[in-house]
């Protein structure tokens, strides 16, 4: 930053000479500034006010660190996902927007509350932040909401975001589905697991956020093959698994699918045309299993 303190225009035209995208600029000055809540409208309307020396200072570490690969949610310390605002950090992956789509799937399948006799069970495997979780409780309160995670510094983050907002998720540390070897069946099991190719050299730019989140074998699968292969203890007939995967996983995800046993094999696109999701049904065999009788 120069000698003389920058106005908020002059300072986010400085980051972004320095190669910051225009949205990431905006988003670490309002931090700076205190004004999150306010918007980016707000840096237009007072373009030309003054940041003070440490403002400008606080400003330029925030903008090196970034241009380093820092997620800009680990630098201020929140993220939107879902129209919550959940707290992050380097505990836990920064929540995607293309994960909400997800999301939209699960409330797809999700009855509205007082629509079904009993309320749904649902588990989210790998919740990290509880970005998952937290958004499925918000939008079907009356569903009951488990979230796994294996990490505790993980569920600490969940936990964290599921008090500030007041809802009521049931916090369970463990490997997949064998940390609910003593529940009921659930109706719905969606996940947004380590998909990543370990020799991936893109996981070279994620330096910041947690590898177990993140890498899943040699091709990327072995998370997912894990939790498809404990999903049919664990879901009662007609239950949904939905897995988050990556971008040229889905027919191999489908078919890991349809191998065990699920139907209703399909798939969702995210917004930019790719198929992002996978999920099937299971059907179940023998007897139907009464659910909804634990809480």
């Amino acid at each position: 930053m120069p000698d003389s303190m920058p106005t908020v225009q002059q300072a986010l035209q400085q980051a972004q000479a320095r190669g910051l995208a225009r949205i990431d600029a905006q988003m670490l000055l309002l931090h700076v500034l205190d004004r999150a809540a306010a918007g980016r409208a707000w840096l237009l309307t007072h373009d030309q006010e003054m940041l003070g020396d440490g403002q400008a200072r606080a400003y330029e570490a925030l903008c090196a660190r970034r241009q380093e690969g820092e997620p800009v949610a680990y630098l201020v310390g929140r993220k939107e996902f879902y129209g919550l605002d959940l707290a992050v950090d380097a505990r836990v992956l920064d929540p995607r927007p293309d994960t909400e789509t997800l999301v939209d799937w699960a409330l797809e399948l999700m009855p509205a509350d007082g629509g079904h006799a009993l309320p749904w069970r649902v588990v989210d495997l790998g919740t990290g932040s509880g970005a998952i979780a937290l958004a499925l409780q918000s939008q079907r309160t009356k569903a009951r909401v488990w979230a796994v995670d294996a990490s505790a510094d993980a569920l600490a983050v969940a936990g964290a975001n599921a008090r500030r907002l007041e809802l009521p998720l049931r916090l369970v540390q463990g490997s997949w589905l064998q940390a609910l070897a003593d529940q009921e069946p659930f109706d719905l099991i969606v996940s947004n697991p380590p998909y990543i190719r370990s020799d991936d050299p893109h996981l070279a730019d994620l330096v910041h956020e947690p590898l177990s989140a993140l890498a899943s074998g040699t091709d990327g699968l072995d998370d997912i093959r894990a939790i498809i292969v404990q999903a049919p203890e664990r879901l009662r007939p007609e239950g949904w698994l939905l897995l988050e995967h990556g971008w040229d996983q889905a027919e191999a995800v489908a078919g890991l699918l349809r191998a065990a046993g699920f139907s209703a094999v399909q798939h969702r696109h995210d917004l930019g045309g790719i198929a992002r999701c996978t999920g099937g049904q299971w059907q179940g065999h023998g007897s139907a299993i009464p659910h909804g009788s634990q809480v």
